[in-house]
């Protein structure tokens, strides 16, 4: 049996509608990117032809700077202290009775001697004029037996035992006008009363169990206590031995003056506890303003370090083995500095170091110097409180006088 075997076909001969779709797709995929990138690459030559590349600059590091003086910087010593009352004085009764009245008001102002209370004086007035009759009577019994001693009427011994009755006599007598005279209670100092702890009308009591009647608190003259750290005591010492301390307290918080007064009291010993050493200064305190109790700002000066080279605190860096402070020199090239403090005032500080007078420290931007480069100095900062030119107060002045002259 013969059969006809159709020749084979090409794939050229395939209509297009009948090829495989996943070599059409990626056929496009590529002719796609081909396309992105040659239109990435052709803005990039657009953008950047005919330019150099950029240069990478080495800036400076900002700071700010402010000069070394030389001049006398006084050592002084800030710290709290405490008003402590010159004296004060607990009044009490010295004879038991009913209290019957008080001369003063309650925070008054008593002088030595003043009448602050009375006992009920009844009771020992009997006494003192019973001892005082008592008094009389053995004083003429004395007299009398002395008379008759002399002419041998009577025994020695009697005459002596009239003698010894007139003597306890005598005795009992000042007895009980000593108290007749403590139903009168009188300020045994000058100073301010407090609150009156036994009312008029109580019984007071001598056994130790009534408490005072007032207390009395001497303030006109005052003490301010303070303390001062015991490194500062060989300064405390040399200074006494020159002529003493004066400690200065600030009343500007209450709307007064500075008032200063020697130091009369330095401690015997130093607080273990603490580490520091109490003095105290006395002040006349004559308007009152220091109070008992009350704590104040105290201020006193050492010593004094005469031609100290001075910078501001703000310029000195701790570093690990001392401290330092960065130095520019006239070429804006930082150098490193090493010092010890000797003094510290909270805004300079006086130093020990081979820093110059009129060299520049850095006060601002230290942590972005370093020793060997450069620094690009800026302006300082315009201070309110720096009081202005010459020059600028008399051109202010010239400004402000010239309207008045028109």
């Amino acid at each position: 049996m013969n059969m006809q075997v159709p020749p084979p076909t090409s794939n050229r001969d395939v209509p297009a509608h009948e090829t495989l779709p996943g070599n059409n797709r990626a056929r496009r995929y590529l002719l796609g990117g081909l396309a992105l990138v040659l239109v990435l690459g052709g803005y990039y030559y657009w953008s950047h032809a005919g330019k150099e590349p950029p240069r990478r600059l080495q800036a400076t590091a900002p700071v700010r700077v402010a000069p070394t003086v030389q001049r006398d910087m006084a050592v002084v010593e800030h710290t709290i202290g405490t008003v402590v009352a010159n004296s004060t004085v607990s009044v009490t009764a010295r004879v038991q009775g009913q209290l019957t009245k008080a001369y003063f008001k309650e925070g008054q102002m008593v002088k030595q001697g003043d009448l602050l209370f009375e006992i009920d004086p009844r009771p020992y007035q009997a006494a003192y004029d019973n001892a005082v009759a008592t008094l009389a009577s053995t004083k003429s019994t004395a007299e009398r037996n002395q008379r008759l001693a002399a002419e041998n009427a009577i025994s020695a011994q009697q005459n002596e035992t009239a003698e010894a009755a007139y003597l306890q006599a005598k005795a009992n007598a000042e007895a009980a006008r000593l108290n007749l005279e403590f139903t009168k209670i009188h300020s045994p100092v000058d100073g301010k009363t407090g609150p009156i702890l036994l009312q008029p009308g109580n019984l007071v009591s001598v056994n130790g169990l009534t408490a005072p009647l007032v207390t009395i608190t001497q303030i006109q003259p005052i003490k301010v206590s303070f303390n001062l750290p015991q490194s500062d005591l060989p300064r405390i010492q040399a200074r006494a031995r020159q002529g003493g301390l004066t400690a200065t307290v600030n009343l500007h918080d209450m709307g007064g003056q500075d008032i200063g007064a020697p130091v009369d009291f330095i401690s015997n010993a130093v607080s273990n506890s603490a580490g520091t050493i109490e003095l105290r200064a006395t002040f006349p305190n004559k308007d009152g303003a220091l109070v008992p109790g009350q704590l104040v700002d105290v201020t006193v000066e050492l010593a004094d370090i005469p031609g100290a080279i001075v910078i501001p605190r703000i310029a000195v860096n701790i570093g690990p083995d001392s401290q330092y402070a960065y130095v520019v020199n006239s070429d804006h090239v930082v150098e490193q500095h090493n010092l010890k403090v000797l003094f510290d005032d909270g805004t300079h500080v006086a130093i020990q170091s081979d820093i110059k007078p009129g060299q520049m420290v850095i006060t601002d931007g230290a942590l972005r110097a370093l020793p060997g480069g450069k620094v690009n100095v800026a302006p300082a900062r315009p201070s309110a409180a720096q009081p202005a030119a010459p020059a600028v107060r008399e051109a202010a002045r010239g400004k402000q006088a010239a309207p008045a002259a028109q």
